[in-house]
């Protein structure tokens, strides 16, 4: 029993570092005040699961 709790525990905190990683660039663009913010957020709800959506919007919240 002692097991399974552990790897349920592991497998929740791997979910929550996958969520962080996922929502970096609308973090990324918020605290940057970026002018595109909320189109950063929603292409990255909707593209960001995509590695080439999720780095091309890396890229762009970082840009000034």
């Amino acid at each position: 029993m002692q097991a399974d709790q552990h790897s349920a525990m592991l497998w929740i905190i791997i979910g929550i570092a996958v969520l962080i990683i996922h929502f970096l660039p609308s973090y990324i663009a918020y605290s940057k005040n970026h002018p595109s913010k909320v189109l950063i957020l929603v292409l990255n709800i909707l593209m960001g699961w995509t590695g080439i959506g999720w780095l091309v919007l890396m890229f762009w919240s970082m840009k000034d």
